[in-house]
């Protein structure tokens, strides 16, 4: 639930009620999902900037990684940014509401039955199958559309993407002209591992198959791989993980700026005996008299039960009251416990605000209690947060609200 609308995108007469409804809506929420728009845009420049002359894209699936596809979209088409990647014909709709002159490009890829809805939102297929490209040439030739499409070719992923031999088995058609391809591309599987021989063999085999598509912007480079120098970077990069803070480069220190900041509310403080068990199963024993904050944030909310503590293993840590704190016992679907013994007594209530996610805390470090990557950790916060978007409004200039029905009154 996005409660912190623009203020631009809400008719003449309505905010107060809005800002009310808003005020309303964080009073009960047991959870809070900040974005700062801010800091996304930030982390797209200089993305942007590391990797001149090359154009820097936007990848925003899985609903912008969690954050909100329409809000970033909108955010980075307003500060500069002219093409965005999807996985879905859904996302791309959503991303073409909020960026009407970008370019955006499908990897979910081409079905003879999409070609209307491609058409309809102006968006293009990355096409990785032989199949796939004859049905988009019957769909071209039958409706006369001529948004574009991109090629993608596996150098070594061995997921998606047309073999090196079917690409060169096409470049007859690139030759001729009028061939309707607007972006050859091609996937890393281990970028972020800086010194893997795999790299540097993907980056041979995808820039002798691109020279041979003359004239067609190529494109090789992720998040990480924008870092991984000049020679990768090409005509165009596809940042994702790095614009919501997560580290592309994770043997050094993390060049972007945190995006998301998680909090969620104290439901009861309650005393522990030495001795004592906390959580299902009496995974964790109280060593001393303890204190315990039962916080109402579970796996149920993205909050892996995998980060949880036992007798033999600390878990993740929280902040409370400026302090971490380590939880206590299992991770349940909606709760959590946390221990907070030393801290001042007054200093921590029912209804007080702990956070999971900022003041220090990473997306990557609770993928190491996870037991999974950054990626994972924001794709997978859950619905029941109330979300918050802050910054990104001095540069957003969101679309026009509809019009009103008619007879409707605004008030």
């Amino acid at each position: 639930m996005n409660v912190a609308p623009d203020p631009k995108s809400i008719p003449q007469g309505t905010l107060l009620s809005l800002e009310a409804n808003k005020a309303a809506a964080l009073a009960t929420a047991t959870g809070v999902l900040t974005v700062d728009l801010d800091a996304i845009i930030a982390n797209w420049r200089k993305l942007e900037k590391t990797a001149v002359p090359a154009e820097c894209a936007a990848v925003v699936k899985a609903d912008g990684y969690g954050c909100g596809a329409e809000q970033v979209a909108r955010a980075l088409a307003s500060a500069g940014c002219k093409t965005f990647f999807v996985a879905t014909l859904d996302e791309a709709r959503v991303v073409r509401a909020a960026a009407p002159a970008a370019a955006i490009y499908v990897l979910g890829g081409f079905f003879q039955n999409t070609g209307d809805a491609y058409a309809k939102f102006d968006c293009k297929p990355v096409i990785g199958d032989l199949n796939e490209l004859a049905e988009w040439d019957v769909f071209c030739r039958r409706s006369g559309w001529s948004g574009g499409a991109a090629i993608h070719i596996d150098t070594g992923m061995n997921r998606l993407g047309l073999t090196v031999t079917e690409a060169q088995g096409i470049i007859p058609r690139i030759n001729a002209g009028d061939h309707g391809i607007t972006l050859v591309m091609s996937h890393l599987a281990s970028a972020e591992m800086l010194n893997n021989p795999a790299n540097a063999r993907q980056l041979a085999a995808f820039r002798e198959i691109a020279s041979l598509f003359a004239g067609v912007p190529a494109s090789l480079a992720n998040s990480s791989g924008i870092f991984l120098g000049a020679q990768f970077q090409f005509d165009l990069v596809r940042p994702g993980c790095a614009l919501y803070g997560i580290n592309p480069t994770p043997e050094a220190d993390n060049p972007m700026l945190p995006v998301v900041e998680l909090k969620a509310r104290i439901v009861q403080i309650r005393n522990v005996e030495r001795g004592d068990t906390v959580g299902y199963g009496g995974t964790w024993t109280a060593r001393r008299p303890t204190r315990i904050a039962v916080v109402s944030a579970g796996y149920a909310d993205g909050y892996f039960r995998a980060a949880s503590a036992n007798d033999g293993t600390r878990g993740a840590e929280v902040i409370v009251a400026g302090k971490r704190c380590p939880i206590a016992g299992r991770i349940s679907m909606d709760l959590m416990a946390v221990d907070v013994t030393d801290l001042d007594k007054n200093a921590v209530r029912r209804g007080h605000w702990v956070t999971l996610m900022g003041e220090g805390i990473t997306a990557d470090e609770l993928a190491h209690h996870f037991g999974t990557i950054g990626y994972e950790v924001l794709t997978s916060l859950g619905k029941r947060y109330a979300r918050v978007y802050k910054g990104g409004s001095a540069t957003a200039d969101p679309p026009a609200p509809p019009p009103a029905e008619p007879g409707a009154t605004t008030t």
